[in-house]
């Protein structure tokens, strides 16, 4: 037997596992397998900074790959696992080797929908954005004057939108429900980004949906659209949200319901695996939800580190977020699941807002909109369990640090 820990999944929370368990001083021997060809990097500057050329890859990597050499972490790159065999504790790679484990780790993360083969989803030209070989062809699409069609308005296709037009192109984004960020996030919050989208000459057509792509000579050439309309597109972005990827749990007869159900301790239905990041179904008032973000990544693998060496903390999350869009950043602390009433909020400077979210009188979210001290104040109040003064909230002039005293 062996207590090697094996990681499957080399992005934000299978790193963050690893580094982890080297800074509580845990020295079994751990494997990190990764899918692609470089080392563990950040993916949300993908989008943004590197996309945009503002940023070199190097500055990415989560750590030199000297790193792992040194601290004893094996690097498997350009490979992944097909099966896992629980009874003999055994994971079978893509390139044909075989690895032992004492504990498993899933952290698979998630991977993009897109458009399904029939209605042109396989023609060249059609894109999604999730890693670094995805920006790279982005990067060469995204040059001045070219027309781009991204479908879907949520974060994802607003990120999107907003680097092309930081790029020179000309931009249509189609949303098929009856605003952006319905998903996501309030009607508050949705018209004020629709703002910041229109005031850069971004086109946002909602209630629009996509019937066909059209094709040439096996590039997209234009989008029939569910208006009947025809939009003549150099490429496309689909930013349409992204499955969970569960299953290599499902086929080793681990629980699974939309992502890997896991308990507070980050445990599996097998106490010998644990799972965390994008791929996880967690535990969160009395359901489950799965966290779509980096620090949801980094804090619940960084909780079953602490597990796997011997502790017994469960992992409570305290979910936050971020957009950066143009000179805006969007920050979101809480999550507005269920949320039945909202209030926005203007602040102190010019452009700076806040939409409050509440469910049941009690706060549950907070997005802030350029507004560093609503988000900051929100954040606070939500970890320490303090359901705001609404007259104080209401009160555009009032000091949102009294909410804290």
């Amino acid at each position: 037997m062996t207590d090697r820990v094996v990681i499957i999944g080399a992005g934000q929370a299978g790193f963050a596992l690893a580094a982890k368990l080297r800074a509580l001083k845990d020295n079994r021997p751990i494997t990190l397998i990764g899918a692609e060809d470089v080392a563990p990097y950040q993916r949300p500057p993908l989008s943004k900074k590197y996309l945009l050329g503002e940023m070199s890859f190097d500055r990415l990597l989560f750590r030199p790959e000297h790193w792992y050499a040194d601290n004893d972490v094996e690097l498997r790159l350009s490979t992944w696992a097909e099966q896992i065999k629980r009874d003999s504790k055994e994971v079978l790679l893509q390139d044909g080797s075989v690895l032992n484990y004492g504990t498993l780790v899933l952290a698979t993360g998630s991977t993009p929908r897109r458009l399904p083969a029939a209605i042109g989803g396989d023609l060249e030209g059609v894109y999604v954005a999730r890693d670094k070989r995805d920006a790279d062809l982005l990067a060469d699409e995204m040059r001045p004057g070219r027309r781009v069609l991204i479908i879907g308005g949520g974060y994802i296709g607003l990120e999107a939108a907003a680097v092309a037009r930081h790029r020179g192109l000309e931009v249509t984004v189609i949303e098929m429900a009856d605003r952006i960020l319905q998903r996501v996030a309030a009607k508050e919050t949705a018209d004020l980004m629709r703002a910041v989208h229109e005031s850069h000459d971004v086109v946002i057509r909602e209630k629009t949906g996509l019937k066909h792509l059209v094709g040439k000579n096996g590039r997209v050439s234009g989008a029939a659209l569910s208006d009947g309309s025809v939009i003549d597109v150099d490429f496309v972005v689909v930013g349409i949200g992204v499955v969970p990827n569960d299953q290599l749990a499902k086929e080793a007869d681990l629980e699974v319901a939309n992502g890997i159900v896991v308990d507070e301790f980050a445990r599996t239905s097998d106490p010998a695996i644990f799972a965390a990041g994008d791929c996880a179904a967690l535990p969160w008032q009395g359901g489950r939800i799965r966290l779509e973000s980096v620090q949801n990544a980094v804090d619940q693998a960084e909780a079953a580190a602490a597990v796997i060496a011997g502790g017994n903390e469960p992992y409570e999350p305290k979910p936050w977020f971020w957009s950066d869009q143009y000179d805006v950043k969007l920050q979101i602390a809480g999550f507005n699941l269920g949320y039945d009433e909202t209030l926005l909020r203007p602040g102190a400077r010019e452009g700076a807002h806040s939409v409050w979210y509440f469910r049941e009188g009690l706060l549950i979210a907070v997005d802030a909109i350029n507004d560093a001290k609503a988000y900051v104040t929100g954040k606070k109040l939500l970890e320490a369990g303090i359901n705001p003064d609404r007259s104080i909230l209401a009160d555009p002039s009032a000091d949102l640090k009294s909410l804290l005293s």
